[in-house]
Formats: C-alpha cells, sequence, structure tokens
C-alpha cells in the first residue's frame, strides 16, 4: 500500500533554509539575464504532445508525461521550454523582424526510468533570442551564462561549446545515410570513442574524411587545433562551423571572459532542433550539466515562422548542488532573520521593533511566547537555523 505521507520517485519536498537558497539563486540567475534587455513569458505546463513530438526534435515519447483531455487529445507535461517558447513566439510574433528576448522559470518534467539519483521534476531558469542569426547573439548568450552563474555564486566553472555543422558537414560530404549518421552521432555523444572509431572502419569513407571525423573525438581543443581544423575542412560546412567558433572565441576574449570557455566538437545534443553552436556548462562537485543551450535555427519554423534563434537553460537543482558541494553560498542567501518572541503585553513594541528591521530590508518573524517552551528553546531552535532570537 502507497504511504501518502511519501511523494514518488523523482520528485521532492523542499522548505526551509534549502528553498529560501533555491530561490536566492533563481533570482540572482533572473536579474543577470534582465540587465540584458530580456523580458519574461510564461507558457503553460501542459501542452499538445506534438510540440514535442520525433519531427520537433526533442525528448523520446517514452520519457514524456502524457494523458489525454476531453475531447481525447494528447497532451504533455513540458520536458523542455524550447519547443513551447518557440510555438508562443510564432503565434505571437509572426510578422516581428526585429530580434525577441524572452526569460522564463518553471519546472519540467521528465519520466525516465534511468534515475540514476536524477529527479523527473527540475526547476529550470532559460532564455531565448529570436530573429538573430549573429555571431554576436551567440557570444551574449554565453556571456549571460558566465556571468549569471558568477552572480549565483560559483567561482569555478567550464562552458565547453560545439559546433554541430562541422559534425553535419563531414556527413553530408562522405554521403552517410540519415541511419548511419545517427548511429555514429550516439557513439559520438556517448563519448565511445573506440566504438565510433570501429563504427567508421566498416564504412567506406575517405581517409581526409574519416580524420576529420576522429578528429572530433579531441575533447577540449584549443585555438591552434581549431584553425588546424579550419585550414583541413574539405567541405564549407564545416569550415565555416569552425570560422564560427574562432570568431565567438574572439569576442569573448574582448570582454575578458575567454577564460571560462573551451571547444568540444564532440558535443552533439540528444535534442536534434540544434543546429550550430552547443554548449554546456560544468563545475565541480556535480556530475552532469548545470547549463545547456545552443542555436536551434530551424525550431521556429516548425510553427509557422522561419527565425533564427539561441537560447539557454539553467538546471536549477544541480546548481545547487554544485554550490552546497563546494561550500558556498548563493547570493544573499546570508540573510538571516530575527525572531522576535513576544508577550501580549508586549505586542505594540514587538510590531515597532520588528517595522525598523524591515524597513532596513530585513526579514523579522513576531512570535506570540508560548508559556509552554522555555526560554532556552526559542533560543536554540532559532540559532540552529542561523536566525537572531530577541525578547521582546
Amino acid at each position: 500500500m502507497i504511504s501518502l505521507l511519501h511523494t514518488p520517485d523523482g520528485v521532492r519536498d523542499l522548505y526551509g533554509s534549502e528553498l529560501k537558497e533555491k530561490k536566492n539563486v533563481a533570482s540572482s540567475i533572473n536579474k543577470t539575464i534582465e540587465l540584458y534587455g530580456y523580458e519574461a513569458i510564461d507558457t503553460p505546463a501542459f501542452e499538445y504532445f506534438d510540440v514535442f513530438s520525433r519531427d520537433i526534435g526533442t525528448t523520446p515519447s517514452k520519457d514524456l508525461y502524457k494523458f489525454f483531455d476531453k475531447e481525447g487529445n494528447t497532451l504533455v507535461l513540458r520536458p523542455d521550454f524550447t519547443p513551447s517558447v518557440a510555438r508562443c513566439a510564432a503565434k505571437y510574433f509572426s510578422e516581428e523582424k526585429m530580434p525577441l528576448r524572452f526569460c522564463y522559470e518553471g519546472n519540467t518534467y521528465i519520466n525516465t526510468s534511468e534515475l540514476q539519483g536524477k529527479l523527473k521534476e527540475t526547476t529550470q531558469i532559460g532564455f531565448e533570442l529570436i530573429n538573430d542569426s549573429s555571431i554576436y547573439a551567440d557570444a551574449e548568450a554565453i556571456m549571460i551564462v558566465i556571468e549569471s552563474l558568477l552572480n549565483s555564486g560559483l567561482k569555478e566553472f567550464q562552458i565547453s561549446i560545439g559546433e554541430s555543422n562541422y559534425f553535419k558537414g563531414i556527413c553530408e560530404e562522405a554521403n552517410l545515410d540519415e541511419e548511419t549518421e545517427l548511429k555514429l552521432r550516439d557513439y559520438i555523444t556517448s563519448k565511445n570513442f573506440y566504438g565510433s572509431r570501429e563504427f567508421l572502419s566498416e564504412q567506406k569513407i575517405d581517409a581526409t574524411l574519416l580524420d576529420q571525423l576522429e578528429a572530433i573525438s579531441k575533447v577540449f581543443l584549443p585555438e591552434k587545433d581549431l584553425e588546424a581544423l579550419y585550414e583541413n575542412a574539405t567541405n564549407e560546412r564545416s569550415k565555416n562551423a569552425i570560422r564560427r567558433l574562432l570568431d565567438i572565441q574572439k569576442l569573448l576574449a574582448k570582454a575578458g571572459l575567454d577564460r571560462f570557455v573551451s571547444f568540444d566538437l564532440s558535443m552533439l545534443s540528444k535534442y536534434h532542433y540544434y543546429t550550430g553552436i552547443i554548449f554546456t556548462a560544468y563545475t565541480y562537485g556535480v556530475g552532469d550539466s548545470i547549463v545547456k543551450g545552443g542555436r536551434y535555427d530551424k525550431l521556429i519554423g516548425k510553427f509557422g515562422k522561419e527565425a533564427p534563434s539561441v537560447g539557454c537553460v539553467f538546471q536549477i537543482d544541480e546548481i545547487l548542488n554544485a554550490l552546497r558541494r563546494n561550500h558556498l553560498s548563493a547570493s544573499n542567501a546570508d540573510v538571516k532573520k530575527t525572531v522576535l518572541v513576544y508577550q501580549e503585553e508586549n505586542y505594540e513594541k514587538a510590531l515597532e521593533e520588528a517595522a525598523k528591521i524591515r524597513k532596513e530590508g530585513l526579514p523579522a518573524e513576531l512570535v506570540l511566547w508560548d508559556k509552554k517552551i522555555s526560554r532556552e528553546e526559542y533560543m536554540n531552535k532559532s540559532e540552529a537555523s542561523g536566525n537572531r532570537c530577541i525578547f521582546i
């Protein structure tokens, strides 16, 4: 029999200091994004199934939470924000040609059986820059990620940047069919480079192209290696992909942020709607990425509006894990409240003291003294929570 006191696998309750820290992290990231001119957008927690279908290139059907409305339409809880924002942009801004900047916050839901300690319900904050195909838009997205992570309290992290067009250009030149390309993509995304080498050896591919595909397995490429790949690329699509990475690197260097960046051509997202740069952020203490993003120039076209776009999501739960494991505090997480324990005859004085504290922007909690609870118990409870206790 199911105990009603427990939550299902993959979800959890949050309260007290942990929830406060989560809100502080979210607040600092949202403020950073908004400083770049992004405006909030709020899409539904569930959409029609086709918004996240295989044709769109998002989460596999088996990993979606599916249910039906009264008309028999299949609905799903959103596993990913980007297709929802893409649908919304196509609906309300179909004629807009100027850049659109949207940001959002909410929970996503993936019904995976391979938990491995991961949550099925996760909180994400993200942004999308629509109607801009330039390298400046790509660089802006990465700059926002770097500044947001620094403002959240993280000190050391690395952003790996890839470019899906390098891989796709070689596959086109080698005349690989879709099935072969997808199989090779699976080997590369899982970092199974021995498997990919063995698989490639079975294909009749020109030796030059084989060398270029194997170069993808080199993780964290320095700039000089990128320049060599640019010179050796034998098709325009791959060549332009490397050129774009080099140009983005120069823009980040001008902003003094290139030290947080490395390049990884083996990064090929499971979300097939990405069409250009792909980036992920990693830090100490967590095995999974804390930020995921990239360029998706064809996605909004699935909903009827051709609009080149770039964006990303911050995995708030993973950022919190990283802060805790590195013994760091979230922005404003050290703001403690004052507990004012008062007796009925001192209520007015307690109100005055609380008003003074709140006027300074600090939290104050009024607690009527229960005679069954000793002064020491009140003090110990407050100190255990890191709060200040004052008796009125």
